[in-house]
């Protein structure tokens, strides 16, 4: 069968794999559409440290059953759209211990630290499939990014009445505006790009700023009379916008940072002493970030033309890579068809 394999750095190819077996306690599934992410065009420039040598993409997953195997619930049942949780946890580490499997000490997702879902087939333990039903297949490819924003907002209690700063209007700080906006909070967008911004204000952020030109501390100044965000959350992973989250918080605000930063970041412990902020870290998603994913997907307004940038078979998947690595900031997701 037909799989994709980032051979080494710059290169993408298609392979031929083993058709898998599906074994006890497992689901085959046939994969329909298999989104890129980030980290995925970080491991094909050759940036990503946590990605093995060799590795098979693809973690964020629009499929249908066609098997199961022995002690597998009847509820799973061949037919079924579904997407996946791309993770492990390994329930011994301190995250574990606390039921925060998305934060497993030992975590190993899919298409990064083990090869992932790129190919025709899948097979994978049922404790991992999630029903999508009512969601087309190639839609449920958007449930896994988007529930990483929608974690972040969990992290930080956003709530009604809330003024919510997001940085970073990528899928997953899109993930972050739906959710912040589901809440009831008021929701300002935060990004380079003019087209990123308009999609922002489609899925339901009340301002935007294009920080390439404006300034982002002044701006939220003047909406809030000077008291500032009381949540902000980053989603770009730069040591500027970092800085800038802490400096936008109100006073006793929450900052929530789901960028990684490749350099290090440098911070004036002043600036969250004294306003005494809450500033966490947002790893992956939870099972209730899917589900809550899923059921905003369900209502049927999510402007999935303006997320879903290219729709592209196995064969033309190293175009579009290398297309999304000249134009970063024109892409917010493309899918591969198998």
């Amino acid at each position: 069968m037909k799989a994709i394999q980032i051979t080494e750095p710059f290169s993408l190819e298609v392979i031929e794999t083993e058709m898998p077996v599906c074994g006890a306690g497992e689901v085959l599934l046939k994969i329909r559409y298999v989104g890129f992410c980030g980290s995925d065009l970080n491991t094909w420039r050759g940036g990503n440290a946590l990605a093995k040598a060799g590795v098979i993409p693809g973690h964020e997953i629009g499929a249908e059953i066609v098997q199961t195997g022995a002690d597998v619930p009847g509820s799973l049942r061949p037919g079924m759209t579904v997407t996946v949780d791309p993770y492990t946890a390994c329930g011994h580490c301190a995250a574990c211990r606390n039921q925060r499997f998305n934060a497993c000490e030992h975590n190993e997702t899919l298409g990064v630290q083990r090869d992932g879902a790129m190919r025709e087939y899948f097979a994978v333990p049922w404790q991992k499939v999630i029903e999508a039903d009512g969601i087309t297949v190639r839609d449920c490819a958007l449930i896994e990014p988007l529930s990483v924003g929608f974690h972040a907002v969990n992290r930080a209690g956003v709530k009604e009445n809330d003024l919510v700063a997001v940085f970073g209007c990528g899928m997953i700080g899109i993930g972050a505006i739906v959710g912040a906006a589901l809440r009831g909070a008021t929701v300002v967008a935060m990004d380079i790009d003019d087209e990123k911004l308009k999609v922002a204000r489609a899925v339901g952020a009340k301002y935007t700023v294009n920080t390439a030109y404006e300034d982002v501390q002044e701006g939220i100044s003047e909406m809030t009379g000077g008291l500032l965000a009381d949540v902000v959350i980053e989603a770009v992973g730069s040591p500027v916008t970092q800085r800038q989250a802490i400096a936008c918080a109100g006073f006793t605000g929450r900052v929530v940072f789901i960028g990684y930063a490749k350099d290090q970041t440098t911070f004036r412990t002043a600036d969250f002493v004294k306003k005494e902020l809450n500033i966490f870290g947002s790893r992956n998603a939870q099972p209730e970030d899917f589900r809550a994913v899923i059921d905003y997907l369900r209502r049927g307004d999510c402007p999935y033309d303006r997320l879903i940038t290219a729709v592209v078979k196995p064969e033309e998947a190293a175009g579009a890579m290398r297309h999304w690595h000249e134009n970063p900031g024109k892409v917010f997701r493309i899918l591969v068809e198998f």
